[in-house]
């Protein structure tokens, strides 16, 4: 789990570098201004599809960026693409299997090999939720979320002779492409609303996953971390202005004890 950790660290500060260039091109002064705050989230979901016989979560990474833009005071609409997504779920069945036509294995004397089964899909998807921030830094959002499948596939795991072997079975052609439900979720931003912010979601999905088959819906839930991209800067800036309205107004009050007559 720590390498993994690690690993998406460096991947996030790698490309949190590279995009605060570009971004900052697009967007110049209303990058992670007042109105405005873009950044990249990424983090660990653990997902599921209701209606099959097993109940075994799968873990996934995701990774994507987002815009949090004020509406009004401490109203906000959350969106973005979390283009690193997965959904899907773990340990199939031998039903799971039946009702999906997929393929199993055996060894050459046709015992079947051990091993687990897992349904695997790509999603592309885009959050709009709406957003309220405490004044403590607190934050809750809900709202609807919207998902494009890409990939799909029955994957297949086994350690064979202490050689691990996966084999994929793509049924993408099973499955509905567009996904849509409901989002709700909490979090905390660090360093006074200025930092990093750590959250969680639950995600429903109201479309049926495969085709024709009513009960098969997504959900999962999401422990995701949200990186400003020059907000340490930005937020700089703003003590350095504030110091220096500060600054002025003491000496315009001195200026005036100063001219009134003794």
């Amino acid at each position: 789990m720590k390498k993994y950790l690690l690993i998406i660290f460096f991947l996030i500060a790698g490309i949190a570098a590279q995009s605060q260039i570009l971004i900052t091109l697009l967007l110049g002064d209303k990058l992670n201004s007042e109105g405005l705050e873009f950044g990249l989230e990424g983090g660990v979901n653990w997902t599921s599809i209701s209606g099959l016989e097993t109940v075994n979560f799968a873990r996934k990474w995701n990774l994507g960026f987002y815009f949090d833009i004020r509406l009004k005071n401490q109203w906000f609409l959350y969106t973005g693409v979390l283009v690193k997504s997965n959904m899907g779920v773990d340990k199939l069945s031998e039903n799971d299997l039946k009702f999906l036509e997929a393929s199993t294995y055996n060894d050459s004397t046709g015992t079947p090999l051990e091993g687990d089964y897992s349904q695997k899909m790509n999603y592309f998807l885009v959050p709009a939720l709406i957003k309220y921030k405490f004044k403590n830094n607190l934050y809750v959002e809900a709202g609807p979320q919207f998902g494009l499948m890409y990939k799909s596939w029955v994957e297949f795991e086994s350690d064979i002779d202490g050689k691990d072997a996966i084999i994929r079975e793509y049924n993408k052609e099973k499955i509905n492409k567009l996904d849509v439900g409901i989002v709700a979720g909490f979090g905390y931003t660090l360093f006074k609303g200025t930092g990093w912010t750590f959250g969680a979601k639950y995600y429903y999905g109201f479309v049926n996953v495969y085709k024709g088959t009513p009960g098969t819906k997504n959900s999962s839930f999401f422990l995701k971390v949200n990186i400003p991209i020059g907000a340490g800067e930005n937020a700089k800036k703003k003590a350095a202005d504030k110091a220096a309205k500060k600054k002025v107004k003491k000496e315009e009050r001195q200026l005036k004890k100063n001219q009134q007559p003794e």
